[in-house]
């Protein structure tokens, strides 16, 4: 039986690739894997992280272009610089970057 751990990573948190020259603001995470196995089968045997975390969707960017990552947690690392980010969804979705970490620019109220 696997146990589901809490998320390191917040959602507006900016996160940077421990292996791979990227980095982004997570909009969305998933308990355990929910992506295809097509997905999960494309990633080198050897570098393809265990589905029993937490995998984050972000806006991502490196230094070619911007776009949608999947990532796992333990190919995640915080990323405290503070530098802007280029992805032009951050901020139709977030506001205030401080100390590492992006406000949700539309919290839904009931």
């Amino acid at each position: 039986m696997s146990t589901v751990r809490n998320a390191r990573f917040q959602i507006g948190q900016v996160v940077r690739h421990r292996l791979y020259p990227f980095r982004g603001v997570v909009f969305d995470v998933d308990p355990t894997f929910s992506n295809t196995e097509e997905w999960y089968a494309s990633i080198p045997q050897d570098v393809r992280p265990p589905k029993d975390q937490p995998f984050y969707h972000l806006l991502a960017e490196n230094a070619e272009t911007e776009y949608i990552a999947y990532v796992s947690e333990q190919n995640l690392v915080p990323d405290p610089s503070d530098e802007p980010l280029r992805h032009p969804q951050v901020p139709e979705l977030f506001e205030d970057l401080r100390d590492g970490v992006f406000r949700y620019r539309f919290l839904q109220e009931h």
